[in-house]
């Protein structure tokens, strides 16, 4: 699960740093793929003082490579220690104006909501993001680069705490257990109980199920 390959490292920042860049930003988002709930972005500075030594960073992954609990611990950390923000963005935004977008807007609100301002950007997959500050896009980014791992993590622990929140609101669709990803059991319950107003009418299984209402109405 934590295996070397996949441990990132401050080569992305240092880059930065050597050009005095020194608030550098670790941009990720989490939610491209479920049909129902917002999609959730990160940025995170990790202060100086957190580079020397075995410390917490040295624990940073991509979120998906680490247990539900250890992402807990890691991002209550980050919380704690680190200068972030959060941007999210509704379903009803993400059907106006496509998942792509919505993504990049959530990013892009995030590094607005950093309580500090950020120099430079690392910016998670192959697109950048609207701003002024100089950014550096990284495929696969959170195996690279500690601050985007932190990202990955803070925009994964609160994307799961909102979708086990709507899960009480929008009981039957299982979306505490499946975060409002196409399970089978997700599927089965939109045919049988509809969709709600979190879930994407614009992704192709709760459209399917809105023209079969609409067709039979």
């Amino acid at each position: 699960m934590t295996e070397k390959k996949n441990k990132p490292s401050w080569t992305y920042e240092k880059i930065y740093w050597e050009s005095g860049f020194y608030n550098v930003a670790g941009v990720d988002e989490v939610g491209r793929g479920p049909l129902a709930g917002p999609v959730v972005a990160a940025a995170v500075i990790i202060p100086s003082n957190s580079l020397d030594g075995d410390n917490w960073v040295n624990e940073l992954r991509d979120s998906k490579l680490l247990t539900e609990n250890k992402r807990e611990q890691l991002a209550h950390i980050i919380r704690q220690s680190c200068s972030y923000g959060l941007g999210v963005v509704s379903a009803q935004i993400i059907d106006q104006i496509n998942i792509r977008n919505a993504t990049l807007l959530a990013m892009k609100n995030a590094v607005t909501a950093l309580d500090i301002q950020a120099d430079a950007l690392l910016i998670d997959g192959r697109d950048g993001i609207e701003s002024k500050l100089p950014q550096k896009k990284i495929i696969e980014g959170d195996n690279s680069s500690y601050s985007i791992a932190a990202a990955s993590i803070l925009a994964k622990v609160t994307r799961d705490r909102m979708m086990k929140k709507l899960d009480i609101l929008f009981p039957g669709y299982a979306l505490a257990k499946n975060k409002g990803y196409p399970t089978t059991q997700h599927r089965t319950a939109l045919y049988e109980l509809g969709y709600t107003n979190i879930h994407r009418l614009s992704f192709g299984p709760v459209r399917d199920v809105l023209l079969k209402r609409f067709a039979s109405s």
